[in-house]
């Protein structure tokens, strides 16, 4: 009675609830699924919170880049926390049902959290060409207003991105099948379960894909190729060294953020290759968001100290 009602409903493109297929079937490769999602997850949200915390705290990290730092790191705890939990609860409770509503809202903020975060990477780029092109003029350029104002243009901009092919995407029937071949609700897998026509919202997402990674791959590129022009002219082999480890940490973070998102959009062997595809888009949201503390503070001796202080404060309160 209930599969009949089911397709009933499916066939009159009133789908009420979709069922993700995840990543595996096998109960003993979801154990192993479920301990390594839990550990990232903890890893990530504990790293994050930390440079939240200390960028908050210590006098020492009151600059704009660790406030663009601070809220990269608050980005990366929404962007894993809006997919990882729910598919960990799939797993430990055996439950693969997602509402409607419930799949479009993790649409809509992993969306937004990750093509927010492209922007927040551009201006952080910025940041660092006016630090070391401009360091004279920094602190005038680089105030609080300004850097408040950048960090609402970065999720202005997400949104405005998004917004277009998720007014689409709430438009989409679904008739044949209510099965998402992902481990989370996104757009690929939900345009290709739709009985609707799907030319117009499959162009939008590539066009604002496509928009998202060059506007902010220029604005990155051009202000790396100004500050690597800058470093090389100066005197001091040590002074390049400083120039270049403040920026080190920034180009990694780019390098893998661009690099996975380019490999799933622009690969068209990739979109064929459904595993792979979520495979790469597990990475993207477990391990990604748990490397960005540990190559921030790592490869940092400010946030180190800070870190450091702050547990020597911590012992000497409990003792």
């Amino acid at each position: 009675q209930i599969g009949r009602s089911q397709k009933s409903m499916m066939r009159n493109g009133t789908v009420t609830t979709f069922i993700l297929l995840g990543l595996a079937d096998d109960p003993q490769l979801q154990v192993l699924i479920f301990i390594f999602l839990f550990l990232t997850y903890t890893l990530s949200v504990t790293g994050n919170l930390t440079i939240i915390t200390l960028t908050s705290v210590d006098s020492h990290l009151k600059t704009p880049m660790y406030f663009f730092l601070k809220n990269f790191s608050f980005l990366e705890i929404s962007f894993t926390s809006a997919c990882i939990p729910r598919y960990m609860y799939s797993i430990a409770a055996g439950d693969k049902v997602i509402t409607y509503n419930d799949c479009f809202i993790q649409v809509f903020f992993t969306d937004l959290c990750g093509v927010t975060e492209f922007f927040l990477l551009a201006a952080m780029s910025y940041d660092r060409y006016v630090a070391i092109c401009k360091p004279l003029h920094y602190t005038t350029i680089m105030s609080t207003k300004v850097c408040q104002t950048l960090i609402i243009s970065c999720w202005l901009s997400g949104l405005c991105i998004i917004i277009p092919p998720f007014s689409l995407g709430l438009t989409l029937k679904f008739c044949d099948s209510n099965m998402i071949d992902h481990f989370t609700c996104d757009a690929f897998p939900l345009v290709k379960i739709s009985c609707s026509d799907t030319w117009l919202i499959e162009q939008t997402v590539i066009i604002c894909a496509v928009l998202t990674l060059n506007i902010t791959l220029t604005c990155v590129v051009l202000s790396y190729a100004s500050i690597i022009k800058t470093i090389l002219r100066f005197p001091s082999v040590q002074q390049r060294k400083k120039a270049f480890s403040t920026c080190s940490s920034h180009m990694i973070v780019v390098s893998i953020t661009y690099g996975t998102c380019i490999f799933i959009y622009m690969n068209p062997t990739a979109k064929e290759q459904v595993t792979i595809n979520k495979v790469v888009s597990l990475l993207i949201s477990s391990i990604s968001p748990m490397l960005n503390p540990f190559i921030y503070t790592l490869r940092n001796n400010q946030v180190k100290k800070a870190f450091k202080d702050s547990i020597k404060r911590i012992v000497l309160l409990s003792s």
